[in-house]
């Protein structure tokens, strides 16, 4: 799965507010990655987007509202899971994408998920993204289990992606430990056997 939080071209309508909004957005992606949730201000993105803080303070209130913003652009993406053909090679993929947004420096992803912790309205919208995310790649799961690598219709593809991807994160960002090259693919093919085998098998049933 991509980086939820990744860069993304505003998507909205074109003219004069889109351009800002653009402008804004792309402000706070910086000073973000760059300072962190502690030095985002309305002033410094203001200056950074060239547009004038009363209009930030106009359509976006404070902090809290510019980042959700830049959470909610995240979700507006054109972005489509991979199709490797396979179920390792698709899970492999996605740890691919989600190591490498975390490790680049500055990383927007890492300063984002920060800066969660610190504003309850972000925290809510990064918990709706992440949720959608989670659900547009279920498909990798779905064509696993119709090329007969999975039991048709009996695996938790969510319990299937937590599984593949989590290492990534507890590598990168719990552990701040070097990225490992080995590590997607290691991440994938364990969550893959442990599928196969049935560890995340749906009950039916009570």
């Amino acid at each position: 799965m991509t980086d939820p939080t990744a860069t993304t071209p505003d998507r909205r309508p074109g003219g004069r507010t889109a351009r800002i909004r653009a402008q804004v957005l792309a402000a706070v992606r910086a000073e973000l990655a760059e300072g962190g949730h502690e030095g985002l201000t309305m002033e410094g993105v203001a200056t950074r987007a060239g547009v004038h803080r009363a209009t930030v303070y106009r359509r976006w209130r404070d902090v809290g509202g510019l980042l959700v913003d830049v959470i909610d652009a995240a979700g507006e993406i054109d972005w489509r899971p991979p199709d490797t053909g396979s179920l390792r090679g698709d899970l492999t993929a996605l740890n691919e994408e989600i190591q490498e947004s975390l490790v680049v420096r500055p990383s927007f992803a890492v300063a984002l998920m920060a800066a969660s912790f610190h504003s309850e309205r972000a925290a809510r919208a990064q918990s709706r993204l992440w949720d959608e995310r989670y659900a547009q790649c279920e498909i990798v799961v779905t064509r696993a289990a119709d090329r007969g690598e999975l039991p048709a219709g009996r695996t938790d593809a969510r319990a299937v992606l937590m599984a593949a991807t989590a290492p990534v994160y507890h590598h990168v960002v719990l552990l701040r430990a070097a990225p490992d090259p080995q590590l997607p693919e290691r991440a994938a093919t364990a969550a893959v056997l442990a599928a196969k085998a049935g560890a995340f098998s749906v009950r039916v049933g009570g």
